[in-house]
């Protein structure tokens, strides 16, 4: 199985080639949502969160982010004790999922990781595609997007590596500061160079 990664940074437009890749025939497993899906109610991801952060879990059984992102928002050592506990279930779910897709006898896939520099993930991937824009062109869709003025744009993307810094771990960097079409023959081309491997 070749597996490659794809990441960006806020506003940069990654879940716009993550569709591309999509529609070219590429099988992606995203990050987001398999967080999203160790969480959900009756797995033992969110009674490990349930157990470690009292109240974060709401009537309904399913976990409150807000609650739970208040709580950790300010606290390096609460956020690393959500990681510890959310980052293996990730994992064990990532794996078994390419397992899944192993069996259906699919030979490459994408997987869609926000932070995958940022926690050294890249490093395992055979190739890495980072969707890059200037940015100013970042700052301003942040802008547009979110209804955020200049300063609280600009702390949002202080808060993560840049794209800049990104791109220097990049096998493949697609520019998407222009129009969608003219993104998507960059996407097809990176795409063969993923089947072109193995």
């Amino acid at each position: 199985m070749h597996v490659f990664g794809l990441t960006g940074g806020i506003a940069s437009g990654k879940s716009t080639v993550s569709r591309m890749l999509r529609e070219l025939g590429a099988r992606v497993l995203d990050a987001d949502v398999i967080a999203r899906e160790v969480v959900e109610p009756g797995t033992p991801g969110l009674q490990s969160i349930r157990e470690r952060f009292p109240g974060v879990v709401g009537p309904d059984g399913r976990l409150d982010r807000v609650k739970l992102g208040a709580h950790i928002f300010a606290d390096p050592a609460e956020r690393a004790a959500l990681n510890a506990i959310v980052h293996p279930q990730v994992r064990a779910a990532f794996l078994e999922k390419l397992a899944a897709l192993e069996a259906e006898g699919i030979t490459h896939a994408v997987y869609d990781v926000p932070l995958l520099i940022e926690t050294g993930l890249h490093a395992a991937m055979e190739g890495v595609a980072v969707v890059w824009v200037p940015r100013e062109v970042q700052k301003a869709r942040l802008m547009v997007r979110d209804g955020l003025d200049a300063q609280a744009a600009e702390a949002r993307l202080a808060a993560q590596l840049s794209l800049d810094d990104k791109r220097q771990h990049a096998t493949w960097v697609i520019d998407n500061s222009g129009a969608p079409e003219a993104t998507r023959p960059q996407v097809e081309a990176v795409w063969r160079a993923m089947l072109a491997h193995g």
